[in-house]
């Protein structure tokens, strides 16, 4: 029987932290070997904000480099950087001629970002019908995300069904892939807010390079509550429960389990262990990165990443281009 097609991407805007792990990479490294997946580093969709061109070409390499050291494969999964594919730009406007300015307008994605100007940037707005475009143009059946884009995923089905009823059957209708646990991994020093790699304070998050004593100091220095009692309770003690939540993430334990071989300790004991967890994982990963990111191999997977999607991108777009009127040379 024929795999279902997986896509998904990162952005390559900072060092990829414990929240885009958990969320994306973990989830990707787990399709792989039962679905046809297709990952890719979205650097044209980090321009939406100004970007420093040097930094953005070394940040695409880091990120790419990272997809190996997590453990995708390149000969399970086609791995490449979205702007050498350009297809993705060209369906991108064929879908935003089928958009609405009101639906795009509903993005709370662009009203956090844009915060209500009329100088925020248009990629920013219709950054969600590029989005559309990456993902339909592979026919992709299903996108692990994080639930913050969601709603993305809610406008590519209405635009994929919208260009199916108008031209025909031509894009398979995607479904959102969640997870159970991190979905949502909260900054370690406020986690009322999600993690984020441009927040101020380099302690609210932990980068998947980052050295153990900093791993240790972020998790030390992480926010708790005054009751000293380690249970599962968002509302209440969303410390606690977010630092459980990396802690089941990465031992793949169920919660209860976690609070009860906790019961009676404090949080100074579970941020300790908390601490060996994530560097014995993630010292793996860092050994990896500096072997990928300095050889040539990383050039060649990308390179031959980009020819097996440039494949799969230009036969859906002959397709469109039929269905839509353009003419052939």
């Amino acid at each position: 029987m024929e795999k279902k097609r997986v896509f998904s991407g990162v952005q390559p805007t900072g060092n990829i932290h414990l929240g885009n792990y958990i969320g994306a990479l973990k989830q990707f490294v787990n399709l792989q070997d039962e679905m046809d997946c297709v990952y890719c580093i979205v650097d044209m969709h980090s321009i939406t904000v100004p970007q420093d061109p040097k930094q953005l070409r070394e940040t695409t390499l880091d990120v790419a480099a990272l997809y190996l050291a997590v453990g995708l494969d390149p000969k399970k999964s086609i791995i490449f950087v979205q702007s050498t594919v350009p297809q993705h730009a060209e369906l991108s406007w064929i879908l935003t001629c089928n958009a609405y300015m009101g639906e795009l307008g509903r993005m709370t994605q662009f009203k956090d970002k844009g915060k209500g100007s009329d100088s925020a940037g248009a990629g920013l707005f219709t950054y969600p019908i590029l989005m559309a475009a990456d993902i339909l143009l592979y026919k992709a059946h299903l996108v692990p995300v994080g639930n913050d884009q969601k709603q993305h995923i809610e406008i590519t089905r209405d635009l994929a069904n919208r260009f199916n009823h108008k031209y025909g059957d031509t894009f398979v209708i995607p479904d959102y892939k969640g997870i159970e646990v991190g979905a949502r991994i909260m900054a370690l020093d406020d986690p009322l807010k999600k993690m984020s790699k441009s927040a101020e304070n380099i302690h609210s998050r932990i980068s998947l390079l980052d050295s153990p004593d900093k791993v240790k100091k972020s998790i030390m220095k992480a926010t708790t509550d005054s009751e000293g009692v380690i249970r599962l309770d968002w509302e209440n003690k969303p410390g606690v429960s977010n630092l459980l939540t990396i802690y089941s993430a990465f031992t793949d334990r169920k919660i209860d389990d976690i609070v009860g071989q906790y019961e009676g300790a404090g949080y100074g004991q579970l941020k300790k262990d908390l601490v060996e967890i994530i560097n014995e994982s993630l010292t793996p990963i860092r050994k990896a990165f500096e072997e990928k990111r300095n050889s040539e191999e990383l050039m060649d997977i990308l390179k031959d990443g980009r020819e097996r999607a440039s494949e799969i991108a230009e036969q859906t777009m002959k397709e469109v281009r039929d269905k839509v009127g353009f003419i052939r040379m």
